[in-house]
């Protein structure tokens, strides 16, 4: 297990910055995810920390060593690809077998026919072979290994991508979207088991993905990262739940939070379209504020029911456990969703008027900077 540190790096291509003075620990046996859209930067910190790419400015530390100047190959960590990066003319037992021959075997014992000859080959080819079985049997792609990587499907692939990282036993798993090119379905079941190797093995995780679900659901803390930036490192509960931007919370959750416009006046109560939202806002601020509701904290509620809001129902989107209402609300000038069992949306239909309630203790405030405005 490695603790891994960047102290204040920034990575520039020519005039453009694609990473800003950035800061980041990651502990012992941790599993952190660096989540963000494309084109924020994640992968090209991975590749930083990795030693693929140079920094512009600043520092990498594993075990508190900075080791900005030393080579990728001898930083001892191991990085899973998007593409896999597998040998398409070897077998899975020779691409895992790869990078222990490179590690433990000499230059004249990799050497065709003179190596045969080398009087330690032998015993180290037999402990080369006895990892990969011992790692094969772990990730159970025990009966592929006389396959090549043509004749795996994308699942079976993402093993094999993961195996060859694990016999090298490193001191952390970097791991750049290596789920992006798998179908829905697989991606979440390569979730479950890249969650469970991480427990097996007790070895720091840095996982880079543009995937929300994934973060949400893999790590140990996740780091929110946009335009070069971390604007938010926290557990996924708290970032789901207390997200520190308007930006952050736009971005995490899915179908995304609900962002209405809404006043706030000294006393701390919080009104849209003449509406009390909530009266518990801690920072009174008085002025134009964004209200933050997530759908599934938003009902249809009766029209006899206090503090509620007027939509009419747009588009309505089956997804068999759950019913999204897409609906207009102030006249039409502002759209919401709202997340539903379908057994409490069953009589309704898209252009009906429908009346609008909401969980007051999940209600977010933002300020006219984007800043979480602190609830009660």
């Amino acid at each position: 297990m490695a603790e891994i540190g960047l102290r204040s790096i920034s990575k520039s291509f020519g005039s453009t910055e694609v990473i800003k003075s950035l800061d980041l620990s990651v502990s012992n046996g941790e599993f952190i995810t660096i989540v963000g859209p494309s084109g924020c930067g994640k992968s090209t910190l991975l590749r930083i920390i990795a030693g693929l790419e140079n920094q512009s400015t600043g520092d990498v530390e594993i075990d508190g060593n900075v080791v900005n100047k030393t080579r990728a190959s001898e930083r001892d960590l191991a990085m899973v690809f998007q593409s896999y990066a597998l040998y398409p003319h070897l077998t899975v037992q020779q691409n895992l077998m790869v990078p222990l021959k490179l590690r433990r075997l000499s230059f004249l014992e990799r050497f065709p026919i003179i190596g045969w000859f080398m009087p330690n080959r032998s015993s180290k080819l037999d402990e080369i072979v006895s990892k990969v079985q011992a790692a094969s049997e772990t990730l159970q792609i025990t009966h592929l290994l006389d396959r090549k990587p043509g004749q795996l499907s994308g699942g079976q692939q993402q093993r094999v991508a993961v195996g060859r990282a694990m016999v090298r036993e490193p001191v952390a798993f970097l791991m750049d979207e290596p789920l992006s090119n798998l179908d829905a379905g697989l991606r979440v079941h390569m979730r479950a088991e890249i969650s469970e190797l991480h427990r097996d093995l007790k070895t720091t995780f840095i996982y880079v993905t543009h995937d929300q679900a994934e973060a949400l659901t893999m790590s140990d803390r996740m780091a929110v990262m946009m335009d070069g930036e971390i604007l938010q490192l926290d557990t996924p509960h708290e970032i789901y739940n207390n997200p520190s931007t308007i930006r952050v919370a736009e971005f995490v959750g899915s179908p995304k939070i609900n962002i209405l416009k809404g006043e706030c006046d000294e006393k701390g109560n919080l009104n849209c379209f003449g509406t009390k939202i909530t009266d518990s806002i801690k920072l009174a601020q008085k002025g134009n504020v964004s209200v933050g509701i997530r759908p599934e904290h938003m009902q249809l509620v009766s029209s006899k029911d206090k503090n509620v809001i007027k939509g009419k129902i747009v588009y309505r989107e089956n997804l068999g456990s759950d019913i999204f209402l897409h609906l207009t609300v102030n006249e039409g000038e502002q759209k919401i969703i709202v997340r539903s069992e379908p057994s409490n949306v069953i009589n309704t239909a898209v252009g009906d008027q429908v009346m609008i309630g909401w969980d007051e203790q999940k209600v977010m405030a933002f300020d006219v900077d984007g800043e979480n405005i602190t609830m009660q």
